[in-house]
């Protein structure tokens, strides 16, 4: 159950796009109810239970990385969503749905083109077919994402600044 994310990671086409799209409901729910610190808590409870999950999965099923494992894509999307919910929660921005939308758009689209592209330690760790593996990339994806969406942040913000 943990490893398929209650099944979710059955749901086609793309299942890890489906994941990933649940990740970002559930982080902007709670940051919607003033619980942004369930997000970076979520990234590291979904790390953790993957790394538990994902290795009986992979010896019951006989498979390098199935589709229909997507708790590496939570783990990954929550952690990239942490890059930005924290600084928008920091500074009190109320409404991230719609008054913050690139604090989870950004990070979402980001996190899908580095787990579907794996360039450098994402393609690396996807290499190692094993069960570190797949928590692995998307882990590196999630990082690079979270790192991508804080510079397009500060380049937008500070082109912002310089044009007003």
């Amino acid at each position: 159950m943990i490893a398929t994310l209650f099944g979710a990671g059955f749901l086609k086409p793309a299942s890890g796009t489906w994941a990933s799209a649940i990740a970002v409901v559930l982080a902007v729910a709670a940051y919607q109810s003033g619980l942004a610190l369930l997000v970076p808590i979520g990234a590291v409870v979904a790390t953790v239970v993957g790394f538990m999950a994902v290795p009986p999965y992979l010896r019951a099923t006989g498979g390098e990385d199935p589709s229909e494992v997507v708790i590496d894509e939570v783990a990954g999307q929550l952690l990239a969503l942490s890059f930005t919910v924290l600084p928008l929660w920091w500074h009190g921005v109320p409404d991230l749905l719609t008054g913050a939308w690139p604090g989870w758009v950004v990070p979402f689209a980001l996190f899908r083109l580095f787990d579907i592209w794996k360039p450098w330690l994402v393609g690396r760790a996807d290499r190692r077919n094993d069960a570190a593996g797949v928590m692995l990339d998307d882990l590196w994806a999630g990082l690079f994402a979270g790192v991508g969406s804080m510079v397009f942040a500060g380049v937008y913000h500070g082109a912002m600044a310089w044009l007003g």
